[in-house]
């Protein structure tokens, strides 16, 4: 993606972040303290009490009561605090069917803020441009019914800012874990193991793989404000979400645990090329998380602005898998900054770089394919199984989601074609063909902000014979020839560049037009070879998922002559 082509779309959003600082209806006065001195501003932009987090989110709800509702999850934090969350949609409260449901959830360790403070003043955004007419705020409000919990850590928020009160710091890991000193992202069933042991033997489930009532009556390390936002994920079907977190800047896609048990690996999620594409639709509209040139928060780390959570280090019993694991939503964990604690004055500097980001990673809940799928006498079909497979690899993607109770299914997907099929016990299974191109995102005209493709699935039941549909078949057929025809072009453009890159000294740009495309592989093959591991590895880093399968097989075969 070019950095500096999308930034330069944001100026929309801008206007929205901007908005904030003259928004009259919502004013704080504050005393804050920094570098040991106090001054009193009149401003949103300060670190926000519990008490006056709450009461911020009463103001957006007064500010605009048609769309917006105020409720607690099932349970306080250890400490009694409300998990207190903000809705804001049109007809607020319910699930409507055909409208995707997003969350973001900040604060989980509490003494990382920017999150907090981030999604707070999203929310007062968008509510004031909402009320102004704005089309972007608008097409949020009126097609994605959004939730926003700013502090999953009410608790751990208190101690660290207790201490920085009392220090002028907050320490590196103060105020992290909740109340009971337990690290919140490490606290959920470990439900990878499971899915790494199904995929070894090529059975069980690869969705919604535990009962969470029974999960929480059996597991007692289980903590209060982990039952509450694995209640809540339950309830909602909650189809796109993001973990705020700060202390790097980075944006960290599934899976977090790896397959091996080494500490740091890339482990590959299933959707793992829509969980990339997901990563950048935040880093690269954020001012400066996709930027080559901004210094790395570690020295001895990088600036990449995304990352795969096993190859950044290994993560057991984090929310981001549980997520994918066990519902239908996909989620990513975005690291906002180096400081986890900064300065209050640092916040509108913080809120301007991840603007146009915040909003435009909502906007990626309308990407992919939605619908419905009922049965031939129009009954809604609820928990049938949308199963997704790759036209151009001919492989399935092993995660399949479920429809919901009104039979509405939200299938988050890269640019690709894809056979798609629904399939439901005591029905005949019914597919269908689509190329995926998604264009949404902050910049686009108005009239280009539009909900996902719709496609529909109508399910006869066993008793009756299943019905061919000629029209299908020649659909999915026509698809397949013409993605075929695509990935042999682009596979090819590709491998005659990193040819050329490995062994300049050969003119491949003109021996290519004399060799298949399987040759090529071979060759390529055959010149990694020469490298040492750490080059080789390199390499292959930057080649395509898809392209180091294929890699992969030619050498295996070569292997076995």
């Amino acid at each position: 993606m070019d950095t500096s082509k999308m930034l330069s779309q944001c100026v929309l959003v801008f206007a929205a972040a901007v908005a904030i600082v003259s928004y009259q209806s919502i004013e704080a006065s504050q005393d804050t303290e920094e570098n040991g001195s106090k001054k009193t501003e009149s401003t949103i932009f300060f670190h926000h009490t519990y008490e006056e987090m709450v009461s911020l989110m009463y103001e957006v709800n007064k500010a605009c009561p048609e769309v917006t509702r105020i409720y607690n999850l099932s349970e306080p934090s250890v400490e009694k605090r409300n998990l207190t969350v903000l809705e804001i949609t049109e007809n607020p409260g319910v699930h409507v069917p055909g409208k995707p449901e997003f969350k973001y959830v900040a604060n989980m360790h509490g003494n990382e803020v920017v999150g907090k403070e981030m999604v707070l003043y999203f929310l007062v955004a968008l509510c004031e441009e909402y009320k102004r007419g704005d089309k972007l705020a608008n097409f949020i409000v009126s097609q994605t019914r959004v939730h926003v919990l700013p502090s999953m850590n009410p608790d751990g928020w208190q101690k660290a800012y207790k201490e920085l009160q009392e220090k002028g710091e907050a320490g590196w890991l103060t105020g992290r874990a909740n109340a009971n000193d337990v690290d919140l992202n490490r606290n959920f069933p470990d439900l990878n193991a499971q899915i790494y042991e199904n995929e070894k033997k090529h059975k069980g489930r690869n969705n919604h793989l535990v009962k969470v009532e029974n999960t929480i009556a059996n597991d007692k390390s289980l903590q209060p404000e982990t039952r509450a936002v694995m209640r809540w994920f339950a309830e909602i079907g909650f189809v796109l979400s993001s973990n705020l977190h700060g202390g790097d800047l980075v944006a960290n896609y599934p899976y977090d645990e790896t397959r091996s048990g080494k500490m740091q690996e890339y482990t590959a999620c299933p959707d793992d090329h829509t969980f990339v594409y997901l990563a950048k639709s935040y880093a690269y509209f954020h001012a400066t998380m996709a930027d080559p040139e901004r210094p790395p928060c570690d020295k001895d780390g990088d600036n990449k602005p995304i990352t795969n959570g096993g190859l950044w280090y290994s993560v057991a019993r984090g929310m981001q898998d549980y997520n994918y694991l066990n519902t239908n939503c996909f989620e990513i964990t975005l690291e906002l900054g180096c400081k986890k604690f900064p300065a209050a004055s640092e916040l509108e500097k913080y809120w301007l770089d991840n603007a146009a980001a915040i909003y435009n990673y909502v906007l990626q809940t309308h990407i992919g394919v939605k619908g419905f799928v009922k049965s031939v006498d129009d009954t809604p079909i609820a928990n049938a199984e949308i199963k997704v497979r790759s036209l151009a690899t001919g492989f399935p993607i092993d995660h399949d989601i479920v429809s919901l109770e009104d039979g509405d299914y939200y299938r988050l997907l890269g640019n690709g074609y894809y056979h798609i099929q629904a399939k439901a016990e005591g029905f005949h299974p019914r597919s269908k063909c689509i190329r995926i191109e998604n264009n949404i995102h902050v910049g686009v005209p108005s009239y280009d902000l539009r909900p996902a493709t719709q496609m529909n699935f109508t399910l006869n039941p066993t008793k009756l014979p299943q019905e061919s549909d000629k029209k299908e078949d020649y659909n999915c057929e026509r698809l397949w020839n013409e993605v075929q025809m695509e990935t042999q072009l682009e596979d090819r453009e590709l491998l005659v560049s990193v040819l050329s890159y490995l062994q300049p000294q050969t003119k491949w740009s003109l021996l290519a037009d004399q060799l298949s495309t399987l040759e090529l592989y071979s060759l390529l093959a055959e010149a990694l070879k020469e490298l040492n591991p750490d080059q080789m590895r390199e390499v292959l880093e930057r080649l395509p998922h898809a392209v180091q399968e294929q890699l992969e097989l030619v050498i295996s075969a070569h292997m076995s002559k």
